[in-house]
């Protein structure tokens, strides 16, 4: 059966200094710049909950193969690298991870693919981490704490502590994961809690391992669209169906990130420029893009 070619893959575009420059001086965007006192509503999980009923088919979120080509790391891991997806969606970033989106319907849209064995590969859980702790069975205090735990795993080792998921008189925990990704969830977080999300995906790495972070960037497009009654904070938003919106600097990724106890190995602007075929539109798209690593 012959494929499609693989589309190029941009990520820089344009000039992100320029973009700044072009809106900084924009009168009528001013209202985007300048601080406001938050107010934002309680966070609403069920918001999320609605969002995902109502794109159920899986088709709303093009699957991410541009992961591979940002984040190769996750394409030269050992045979059973083990990867915690914070906010997996319906799917769209693990499914190209295994081939190498609410969570009972991203079991289901990843069972029913092509090419894709989810049996022992695909664990999802329901937790809404923005303020909750993950499970201990990622990795326990006992084993973050002993320097024995803290080895790299061969693959025969990893799989057997995965098949531990399903079986209730297992250990203690999987021994933490090998990558964590964030793509496009931490920015659905309210700002005053994303130090603890972060706390939390620190905690369930192993040491040496990395993060994977993408997410909205200051002065995209989609920012610039709001209107200043959906502004509920400094860069932050909320869209008519209740569900929140952050747009980051690189400065404030960074100071995130090393709050954490992370270290820094890439972090930078993706300056996408799309074509809206409706309209015949130019749309400019920022993204922030990062590695960062738990110090071994």
């Amino acid at each position: 059966m012959a494929t499609a070619p693989t589309a190029e893959y941009h990520s820089r575009d344009f000039d992100w200094d320029e973009l700044r420059d072009e809106v900084e001086n924009d009168p009528s965007l001013l209202y985007h710049l300048t601080p406001s006192a938050p107010s934002l509503p309680p966070c609403n999980a069920d918001s999320w909950r609605s969002f995902h009923r109502r794109h159920s088919s899986g088709k709303f979120f093009k699957e991410r193969r541009y992961l591979l080509e940002e984040f190769p790391e996750l394409r030269r891991s050992d045979s059973f690298a083990k990867v915690l997806e914070v906010g997996c969606g319906n799917g769209s970033t693990v499914l190209p991870i295994l081939r190498t989106e609410v969570v009972e319907r991203a079991k289901e849209i990843i069972s029913s693919t092509i090419g894709i064995s989810s049996e022992q590969r695909f664990h999802p859980f329901l937790l809404d981490f923005s303020v909750n702790k993950f499970p201990e069975w990622l990795f326990c205090s006992s084993c973050q704490n002993s320097p024995s735990r803290n080895q790299s795993s061969s693959s025969a080792d990893a799989e057997e502590k995965m098949m531990m998921l399903t079986d209730t008189k297992a250990q203690c925990c999987i021994g933490g994961v090998d990558f964590v990704t964030l793509i496009f969830t931490l920015s659905a977080v309210p700002l005053q809690n994303m130090p603890f999300v972060l706390a939390e995906c620190y905690s369930t790495l192993k040491p040496g391992c990395l993060l994977l972070f993408r997410d909205y960037g200051l002065y995209d497009m989609t920012m610039l669209r709001f209107p200043k009654e959906q502004k509920v904070g400094y860069r932050e938003y909320m869209r008519l169906d209740g569900t929140l919106s952050y747009f980051f600097s690189l400065d404030i990724v960074r100071d995130l990130f090393m709050g954490a106890g992370f270290v820094e190995l890439e972090l930078e602007y993706c300056c996408v420029t799309s074509m809206n075929h409706k309209n015949g539109k130019k749309m400019q798209r920022v993204w922030v893009h990062g590695k960062f690593a738990k110090p071994s």
